[in-house]
């Protein structure tokens, strides 16, 4: 058995040498890490809470077929930078903006899940030119009170008592309680894979700081301004979803008139995963029609 390598422990540095896979590019004085795949218009991937870009491992490759496809490491998260930022939305929305800015993508559109839909509502409402579609995987938006289990989370010292424990248990379980439905593709492969950055040095500071600040369910205002935008929009719920139920999502749906609503049967809150074949084939469909 090798040996535990406690969380928050690595540098930044030492971590991406070693595990990042992608590139990176300096966004006003701080780096983003992205993987970058493909040829065709440009897709960008913006992942949500507790996750980075891995989240996206089972779709990349198969929408690189017909898009080129970015990637991102929201800052604070993946191998992207641990600086001591005002970590919201608006923060997102800035990193985006840069990115595109920095790469010449006059249009694109976004996939985003969770928080990362969040950040893809508050873009298109912030910077209409610059989208072309919304594929929007069970968004953070809409007032949705955290689980009790979560709330022990916000609690000073006791976040970073649990966050900083020197097993899998508590990572394990959040994945097991509100992001996964199928237990049996929770594998230790998986696990590895998500978590692998929450090794790195100040990860538990910034997961801890995001979830005190409580601005995932504050675009309600936005989403309402979102209606009456014509840009196309898909949203896509896991029926099983624990973290964002799929009431939200047809709260969200009656908000935006002209979306569609997609609900895939047997998966939680990362459906793009646990129904990646499924999942790919619809955005494929959506974004070339």
């Amino acid at each position: 058995m090798s040996e535990f390598i406690p969380w928050n422990s690595q540098r930044l540095e030492d971590w991406a040498t070693k595990y990042a896979s992608g590139k990176f590019i300096n966004l006003n004085g701080w780096k983003t890490h992205y993987i970058e795949k493909g040829k065709g218009k440009p897709l960008i991937l913006l992942h949500g809470f507790f996750y980075d870009s891995y989240l996206w491992a089972e779709n990349i490759d198969v929408l690189a077929e017909k898009f080129k496809v970015y990637a991102l490491d929201l800052w604070g998260f993946g191998y992207s930078t641990r600086d001591k930022l005002d970590y919201d939305y608006q923060l997102y929305v800035e990193q985006v903006l840069l990115f595109m800015d920095s790469l010449n993508l006059s249009r694109a559109s976004i996939i985003g899940q969770s928080m990362g839909g969040g950040t893809a509502i508050l873009f298109a409402v912030q910077h209409r030119e610059r989208i072309n579609k919304l594929l929007l995987v069970a968004p953070s938006g809409l007032p949705n009170p955290l689980p009790l289990t979560a709330q022990f989370f916000k609690l000073p010292l006791i976040g970073e008592l649990l966050l900083g424990l020197r097993n899998n248990f508590i990572r394990r379980k959040n994945l097991t309680d509100f992001w996964i439905y199928n237990q049996e593709l929770l594998n230790e492969s998986y696990f590895e894979n998500v978590t692998r950055f929450h090794k790195i040095h100040n990860t538990n500071e910034i997961l801890l700081k995001i979830l005190r600040k409580q601005f995932f369910g504050r675009l309600k205002d936005e989403i309402n301004s979102l209606a009456s935008m014509e840009i196309p929009i898909l949203l896509v719920w896991g029926r099983k979803d624990k973290a964002i139920p799929l009431c939200r999502g047809k709260q969200i749906q009656n908000i935006l008139k002209d979306a569609r609503l997609e609900v895939m049967e047997n998966s939680g809150h990362v459906p793009n995963f646990e129904r990646a074949e499924e999942f790919n084939q619809l955005a494929i469909d959506f974004l070339a029609e």
